[in-house]
């Protein structure tokens, strides 16, 4: 028995790769087994060679490995590509037959699925269903867990769709089970409860903006970005958001904004191209002091670049996009669960400074599954800084831009107050009337900018840190980096490495930073991109220098393996 599989589903873009990996992510999450899963896809609709891929474990996991123990193949192209990343001993899994294949090799394991899904099912559309039997079967999970899995995610289909299904299932499980004689492959017996949730980093995103009071997003589809606003129209009805897909980026925040003034709790989100067309409405959100809170999920640049790839190079960008000086805050998250809570934070801080917040994400964070715990629904406390209607009524010389000793104005309703709401994307006083006036003008810019930036600078969250005081090797990273990172300090090793990860950006934690890093030696930063953005970062705004950056721009995250060996390296 063992402890930690690796299992990779390989084929063309639309055999259902995804769908065999969600399935088989619900029944080991149910099993009571802990998951990470990715997709590696290319963008296409049909044709190419995509794979999924999971990791199971009795453990906590939060990244990847390099080689999988076992590899379904779906495609014939998928045998010669993915066989020689098999871990020693592993297993390929493929249909001979239908791929017209005569060799015998001793790491494949024949299984004819197209003859199964027929006989069992009446169509060959059911080998994926087979597959997901096989692969209980070679674990020996017990069937009961995919058996519910199928009938839950079948639910709204007719019974016979579910019987087939289940059917088919079946003969793949039964089929492993009598001819997969090695247990190498057999999951120790769960530890863990199966009452966890298998979420993705966009989902979280938008779960987080629904729990915060979300009541408009919209947004024009840009991979990886698009799942949030799915999810959001997903449960639009139920918790009464106004969900609408824009003609293009410039249109989406121009309309948050928008909803935001007029007092909805307004999102949109895109990716970094989509994005760039979205700063001019974020200097305009930023002279106006209208709250709207952005997510950026980040994918390979320039121009479309690596649309289905990731990145984390738009770090530089999301500090300084936008025209002008004005306060903002760029979070990070690094988790599913700091991506659900972070998104609360973001709307609550958009609108307690009548500010953008930008949330940094990218395709890894964005489309990686793992099981967490059930949210702490009241870990933040959700906060409208507006004024409440029953009070609008007795506001009277409304001033929208009034000169505050804290930097931060009423903010009223329109048509909540008697009085008429002013608002000008020119320089302006108090009122909201255009002004030349050069003391307004300085006073403006305290306002919006100097007071508000630092009232943010006491709000900031604090990185997380490991073992700082014993580490040979410090390793610092910021965003979906936190997994690999975190797992690579707890390996037992020759090398005692510590981190230090960053969940927020902007305003930078520098005070921290130098507590945390002053004196340190072997310090490097992890980072996908090709620049060392955030050393870069850290080194303006802190003064310290790190002595290099373990940097990945080829379109791939981080996985354990390749962070271990680059460590490794650096150590030498």
């Amino acid at each position: 028995m063992i402890d930690e599989l690796t299992i990779r589903i390989s084929g063309q873009a639309g055999q259902g790769m995804q769908t065999i990996g969600l399935v088989l992510g619900q029944v080991f999450k149910q099993s009571g087994y802990h998951l990470f899963a990715n997709q590696d896809y290319m963008s296409r609709v049909r044709g190419g060679n995509n794979f999924f891929q999971l990791r199971v474990s009795n453990n906590p996991v939060f990244s990847l490995r390099e080689k999988p123990d076992m590899i379904i193949a779906l495609d014939k192209e998928s045998v010669a590509l993915h066989k020689p990343a098999l871990n020693e001993n592993g297993t390929l899994i493929l249909d001979k037959k239908q791929f017209e294949l005569t060799r015998d090799d001793a790491g494949f394991f024949n299984v004819p699925f197209y003859e199964l899904a027929i006989n069992s099912g009446g169509n060959d559309i059911f080998i994926n269903t087979v597959a997901c039997g096989v692969i209980s079967g070679i674990t020996q999970i017990d069937f009961m867990h995919l058996e519910r899995v199928i009938k839950s995610a079948f639910q709204d289909k007719k019974e016979e769709v579910i019987f087939q299904n289940t059917l088919a299932a079946k003969a793949g499980y039964d089929f492993a089970r009598s001819n997969f004689k090695n247990e190498r492959f057999t999951l120790s017996p769960s530890v863990n409860s199966g009452n966890r949730l298998l979420l993705n980093g966009n989902d979280a995103i938008a779960l987080g903006a629904l729990k915060a009071g979300c009541k408009f997003y919209t947004a024009y589809p840009m991979s990886p970005s698009t799942t949030i606003m799915d999810t959001i129209a997903h449960y639009s009805k139920a918790f009464n958001v106004v969900v609408e897909q824009a003609e293009d980026e410039i249109a989406a925040i121009n309309m948050a904004i928008g909803a935001s003034f007029a007092g909805a709790r307004s999102m949109t989100a895109s990716s970094g191209g989509g994005f760039a067309l979205m700063v001019e409405g974020l200097s305009l959100a930023g002279m106006t002091e209208t709250p709207v809170v952005v997510a950026c999920v980040g994918r390979p640049a320039p121009a479309t670049g690596f649309p289905t790839r990731t990145e984390q190079a738009d770090l530089d960008f999301l500090i300084s996009a936008g025209h002008g000086e004005f306060a903002r805050v760029v979070y990070a998250p690094g988790t599913i669960e700091e991506a659900f809570y972070l998104t609360q934070k973001a709307f609550n801080l958009a609108e307690k400074y009548q500010i953008p917040v930008l949330i940094m994400s990218d395709q890894h964070l964005a489309d990686s599954y793992r099981d967490v715990a059930p949210f702490d629904l009241d870990k933040v406390k959700i906060q409208r800084f507006i004024l409440p209607k029953e009070d609008s009524k007795n506001v009277n010389n409304y001033k929208r831009y009034q000169l505050t000793k804290f930097g931060v104005s009423p903010r009223a309703v329109p048509s909540w107050i008697d009085d008429v709401i002013y608002a000008d994307s020119d320089e302006h006083n108090e009122e909201g009337h255009i002004t030349e006036d050069a003391q307004m003008r300085i006073n403006m810019v305290e306002k919006r900018f100097f007071k508000k930036m630092f009232n943010l600078s006491q709000e900031i969250e604090s990185p997380s840190i490991y073992n700082l005081a014993d580490a040979d090797l410090i390793l610092v990273g910021f965003g979906s980096t936190y997994g690999v990172i975190k797992e690579m300090c707890e390996l037992s090793g020759p090398v005692k490495t510590g981190f230090v990860h960053f969940s927020q950006l902007w305003p930078f934690p520098a005070l921290q930073t130098t507590q945390l890093l002053a004196g340190k030696k072997n310090i490097f930063t992890v980072e996908n991109n090709a620049a060392g953005q955030l050393a870069r970062l850290i080194w303006r705004e802190s003064g310290i220098k790190v002595n290099g950056s373990i940097l990945r721009f080829d379109g791939r995250p981080f996985n354990l393996d390749y962070l271990r060996g680059q460590v490794k390296e650096k150590a030498g």
